[in-house]
């Protein structure tokens, strides 16, 4: 009779199936993030590795790490953050068509999904029924535990879920694309923002000043709401048409059920009954933003002029090689500020504040 597998055995095998790469880790939701040694998979035919160049860093990440999140998506520690990843691909599996050794690959939000539900066979793989797998703290099926995140110096990723990073697009301004942009360009493109109407972005930073970028790019009119009068030049410059700040009563009541689209990128607590009476009949506000606690909401305004409450995910891989294309095609990419990654913890205090224009990018070379 054969014996039962030790432990020792045990993690020989799983040692065979994994190498390790260097990374920067929370240990805990009160401590900060630390250098830190994790696993990768060896990859398998279908896998592509990358050598991570440039990593976004996203409001996400730091509710993650704090665990500010545990009641929807609890944090599993050690945690390393990051799906904003930009990278040269270093290896390729017998069975990878897309991408060779060299090429400029990138990695979002998602690194897997079941793919034979309803909504991955539509495209959808962020709305998989029964789970994507997210980029990092999420079930990582081929090595056990949690999947780590883009603040590493290697990742590896089935190559249905890598992207192609086309020409021309400078990489650090374009690693937010891969959560910012498309979190922004998704709901843009799904409600059909174009040429003639009137939207109108909440908020101004990492997200809103994609989504007015976008906007503007799709050829609407956009409206920028902003409670920071320092941020109007900003607004302008990314190509808002007017800014508004939202706390001036007057200022908002002059753009009363207008609108065709408001997107709202808003993640503290807001008003959000005074951006809907802003939408025209059958207008629709979405959001982008996750607040932590839940807003209030007036139905009053929804119900007489038949307006739209809406929120919106990511995109789908199909999706996201689409935005990138759009983004090289008309020279979108994000407003960002280059950090090494030993500043990581200074810049979550500073991400706190806002005070970043719009989004923290890390060499990762500061990693080696």
């Amino acid at each position: 009779m054969s014996q039962p597998d030790s432990a020792t055995a045990l993690q020989e095998r799983q040692t065979e199936k994994a190498y390790t790469t260097k990374a920067f880790a929370a240990r805990s939701a009160t401590s900060p993030l630390a250098p830190a040694t994790i696993q990768r998979r060896v990859p398998r035919p279908q896998d592509v590795q990358i050598e991570v160049l440039y990593c976004g860093v996203c409001h996400s990440d730091l509710h993650t790490v704090r665990d500010e999140w545990k009641s929807v998506m609890p944090t599993v520690y050690p945690c390393t953050p990051g799906h904003e990843i930009v990278g040269r691909v270093t290896k390729v599996g017998s069975a990878v068509k897309k991408f060779k050794e060299g090429d400029i690959a990138a990695v979002g939000c998602m690194v897997d999904s079941d793919r034979t539900c309803p909504s991955c066979r539509e495209g959808l793989e962020q709305y998989c029924d029964t789970g994507a797998t997210f980029t990092y703290n999420s079930e990582d099926k081929q090595l056990g535990g949690v999947t780590y995140g883009g603040y590493s110096e290697s990742i590896v990723v089935d190559e249905a879920f890598v992207l192609r990073v086309p020409k021309g697009l400078d990489l650090a301004g374009a690693a937010p694309l891969l959560c910012a942009g498309i979190t922004t360009y998704s709901p843009l493109r799904h409600w059909n923002v174009r040429k003639g109407q009137k939207v109108g972005v909440v908020g101004l930073g990492g997200l809103g000043h994609m989504g007015v970028k976008f906007a503007s790019a799709f050829g609407a009119n956009v409206v920028l709401f902003t409670t920071s009068p320092g941020k109007t030049q900003d607004g302008l410059r990314l190509g808002a048409k007017e800014v508004v700040v939202s706390r001036n009563e007057a200022e908002m009541l002059k753009h009363a059920a207008s609108f065709d689209f408001i997107l709202d990128t808003v993640s503290a607590q807001h008003n959000i009954s005074a951006y809907l009476d802003l939408l025209k009949r059958d207008g629709t506000l979405c959001m982008v933003g996750a607040p932590e606690k839940p807003l209030e909401l007036l139905t009053f305004p929804l119900i007489f002029k038949r307006r739209s409450f809406a929120g919106s995910g990511i995109g789908g891989i199909k999706e996201t090689q689409e935005m990138l294309d759009f983004c090289a095609e008309h020279g979108v990419t994000a407003d960002i500020e280059m950090i090494k990654m030993q500043q990581i913890n200074q810049a979550y205090e500073r991400l706190l504040k806002s005070d970043v224009k719009y989004r923290f990018v890390i060499d990762m070379a500061s990693l080696k």
